[in-house]
């Protein structure tokens, strides 16, 4: 007959014996008790709880009592854990505790919420984020949940709008962005108004965005007076990069109105290759980028002159359109030259919307404005985080 060994006297070879050899079965009985411990740590506070609202322990006879037991009912709660069911919560006679473990009719931990959000935001459609989640959580996550739980961001993005502002950014890059939304009708494309600013330590940061009409004079001085008011009072902006529109330069003028501004790049040569033959694309935008890839203002206006004297001829509009904004296509070549090429463009916008147009790809186009706001949010939240500890090469001091 086997002898029982008492406790002291089990050693870890004994235990090991009890546990289950199988992968799958390991897991799953790991997976049990720890759902089970957490159960019970669950309704041992639930019960500490019961007796500082009562003000008395059970079977205790006081004077202070506060109220009287009144049994229990049971809830589920999807945790990370999985599903820990039929937790026992006190009730009270004609009294309401608020719990610490958790909230009134809350079903799912605060960290699942999270978890649903972030696979919703990387991509994951709504009907397939329950898919995924699924062997994880232990039950199905519905798509009514997940846009639920999306719609938590919206007191997130009006934060994010109001938040205040240091004065220490040193370059401001200005563009207008479209993605396609669905309206009453029909889809249509709705214009972002972005900010994305990089400051005199190098730190990069997307400052704000906001949906609007078009790139009108009123939409841009509107946009560009929440930044003032938000505590963007431009004392240390150098430079002010934008596409070019009409509107944005006006509203420039009446809010920072002493701040250089730089044409972009990108946008002026997409203008100028539309002038041009097909033939000709190649050859003449190759030779126009040797004009803001030169080492100093001086080589890149002798630059401008020999690349106009060869296209003038064949292209006079071309060489008109690139000629009309040269002035402001050569502003960056104030800054240091290591700042030029983070500057020249508004490329750092684009990249970034690129991603958030990743994100909509699976649904084709957002739902509605606020359903916009909401992803483009948690997309640009994101990528400021990333970039919180990673300062700008270039503008660093070993740079």
């Amino acid at each position: 007959m086997v002898r029982v060994k008492a406790l002291d006297e089990l050693t870890p070879a004994d235990l090991w014996q009890a546990v289950p050899h199988d992968d799958e079965d390991f897991w799953v009985d790991t997976g049990e008790r720890m759902r089970a411990v957490l159960k019970h740590l669950m309704q041992g506070a639930l019960e500490e709880e019961q007796v500082e609202l009562l003000a008395a322990s059970r079977y205790r006879r006081v004077e202070v009592r506060r109220g009287y037991r009144n049994g229990y009912y049971e809830r589920d709660l999807v945790t990370q854990l999985g599903v820990v069911q039929g937790i026992r919560v006190p009730r009270a006679r004609g009294l309401h505790a608020d719990h610490r473990v958790f909230a009134r009719y809350q079903r799912r931990q605060r960290e699942v919420n999270d978890l649903i959000r972030d696979v919703f935001l990387r991509g994951v459609s709504t009907r397939e984020v329950g898919r995924v989640l699924e062997a994880m959580l232990g039950e199905r996550v519905s798509a009514a949940t997940v846009s639920r739980v999306a719609r938590s961001l919206t007191a997130e993005v009006q934060q994010f709008h109001a938040a205040p502002l240091e004065d220490d950014w040193r370059y401001l890059l200005l563009d207008g962005v479209y993605l396609r939304v669905k309206g009453a009708a029909k889809v249509r494309r709705r214009l972002i108004l972005c900010a994305y600013g990089i400051s005199t330590s190098g730190q990069r940061r997307l400052l704000d965005f906001r949906l609007a009409d078009s790139e009108s004079a009123a939409c841009w001085e509107g946009f560009l007076n929440t930044l003032r008011e938000r505590g963007l009072l431009g004392r240390r902006l150098q430079l002010v990069t934008t596409d070019g529109c009409p509107g944005l330069h006006a509203a420039l003028q009446v809010v920072y109105p002493h701040v250089p501004r730089q044409h972009c790049w990108a946008h002026k040569l997409r203008n100028v290759s539309n002038l041009l033959k097909r033939s000709q694309q190649a050859a003449c935008i190759a030779g126009a980028r040797a004009i803001y890839q030169a080492r100093t203002r001086r080589a890149a206006v002798a630059a401008y002159w020999r690349w106009a004297r060869r296209w003038r001829p064949e292209a006079p509009k071309a060489v008109a359109c690139l000629e009309r904004d040269l002035d402001d296509l050569l502003a960056h070549f104030a800054c240091p030259e290591a700042h030029r090429v983070k500057v020249r463009t508004t490329n750092a916008i684009e990249r970034c919307f690129r991603e958030v147009r990743r994100r909509t790809r699976p649904m084709s186009c957002f739902t509605n404005d606020q359903s916009c706001e909401r992803i483009t949010y948690a997309v640009i939240s994101h990528l400021n985080h990333g970039w919180e500890d990673k300062p700008l090469r270039e503008f660093t001091h070993k740079a």
